[in-house]
């Protein structure tokens, strides 16, 4: 197998019925294992709650300041912080400052829409 690059651009980034803007960095069926996306969060928005099936996630914060709610769990986002989501597991975040929440979501495996879901837990 070769190596393999990939680049996104900027204009390819779009709103996601989450609540956020979302650019697909790497989600392709030829690495199933992964996907990465940066997620960027406006200030004052709250994403919807909720939780992938059959997929963790990682979030790992580049800039801004937000909370991330799970259930009871709520979590300080700051840059730097790393935070393991489980899969089935209902979350939502919130952007708390006064600039752009942005992050990136690692997805193991791969981001696919179909395990996306709204959840009311």
């Amino acid at each position: 197998m070769s190596v393999l690059a990939h680049h996104t651009p900027e204009a390819e980034e779009y709103f996601f019925r989450e609540g956020c803007y979302i650019l697909e960095l790497w989600n392709d069926e030829v690495d199933p294992e992964l996907s990465i996306a940066r997620a960027r969060v406006e200030p004052g928005v709250s994403t919807t709650l909720h939780e992938l099936k059959q997929t963790t996630e990682r979030y790992l914060v580049l800039s801004g300041s937000g909370i991330f709610r799970s259930g009871k769990q709520r979590i300080d986002l700051i840059p730097g912080k790393v935070i393991m989501i489980p899969s089935d597991v209902p979350q939502s975040v919130t952007n708390n400052g006064t600039v752009d929440l942005v992050f990136l979501a690692f997805c193991t495996p791969r981001f696919r829409p179909e395990n996306y879901r709204e959840s009311d837990r």
